[in-house]
């Protein structure tokens, strides 16, 4: 499969979904059997590639004008699972998000208003016909959303320095089943410890996310592009998921002290990434 560019976009992170095919209805199940043979699979750097091209025409292309036929596929103890792509959907989704996080300035510079008025238009009705679409990719740029680690265990993580080309890799997977108990114990411990917030609104609304796929499904949570501008020494360090577990089960013994530790553990890690994202 010919590459966009041979550019290595950094910066996102992502908690990706993997659906057994028991999951799919036919005929979306035959097409992702087939697809999973396939020898020729893109990357997420291919997925992120073809996004920014589309952005490089007058005017940009916010949104694909078809839905990816493509996915990511894992075999997990012989059940072939597969992660959908759906980039024109996380498009219209992103684009909603996009007004928040740019100045307005900034924002018509690279999607001029009419651009994304047409957008939004074309999402009313695509979401007429499809009214319980969600996607199985989930992504954040410069940071991984604390309570993304509640779904996931230090023992799951799964850490390569890389070597020449072979860029490092940081994630952990997890089964569904684990992920969605993990969330229900720290919603019950942050509601009865805490006052609303970011990281229960947050957990309130990846836990009806995961609701929606199989329970056979598995969760992973992936540095992605992050680990090209992290040392690597600062990612071999990083247990982000077991502070968050240890600074959770502190808060659960009422020892505001440890879960404080964890808390300034985590706030030290990430403000070097925060740190390179003001300076970008």
């Amino acid at each position: 499969m010919p590459k966009v560019s041979s550019v290595v976009v950094p910066y996102p992170t992502y908690l990706r979904v993997y659906e057994p095919l028991a999951a799919f209805p036919e005929p979306e199940r035959g097409h992702w059997a087939r697809y999973a043979r396939r020898p020729d699979r893109p990357s997420y750097q291919d997925e992120l590639r073809r996004s920014l091209a589309d952005l490089l025409p007058t005017p940009p292309i916010p949104v694909p004008v078809h839905e990816s036929s493509d996915a990511f596929v894992l075999d997990v103890d012989g059940v072939v699972c597969v992660c959908p792509w759906r980039t024109r959907l996380r498009g219209w989704q992103a684009l909603e998000e996009l007004a928040e996080e740019l100045p307005k300035p900034v924002l018509e510079a690279v999607l001029p208003e009419v651009v994304r008025l047409q957008a939004a238009k074309d999402y009313e009705r695509w979401l007429i016909r499809n009214p319980d679409a969600r996607p199985w990719i989930r992504s954040s740029t410069w940071q991984v959303p604390l309570h993304w680690f509640v779904l996931v265990g230090d023992e799951e993580r799964s850490f390569d320095k890389g070597s020449g080309d072979i860029p490092p890799m940081l994630r952990y997977r997890t089964p569904m089943v684990q992920a969605r108990r993990r969330v229900a114990r720290a919603l019950r411990t942050l509601k009865d410890t805490l006052d609303e917030g970011p990281l229960i609104d947050g957990l309130v609304d990846v836990g009806r996310w995961l609701e929606e796929f199989h329970p056979r499904s598995l969760v992973e949570l992936d540095y992605g592009g992050l680990v090209h501008v992290l040392p690597a020494g600062e990612l071999e360090d990083d247990h982000s998921a077991a502070d968050v577990a240890e600074g959770i089960e502190a808060l659960r013994q009422g020892d505001g002290a440890a879960a404080g530790e964890a808390y300034g553990r985590l706030v030290e890690r990430w403000r070097s990434v925060r740190d390179r994202r003001s300076a970008n």
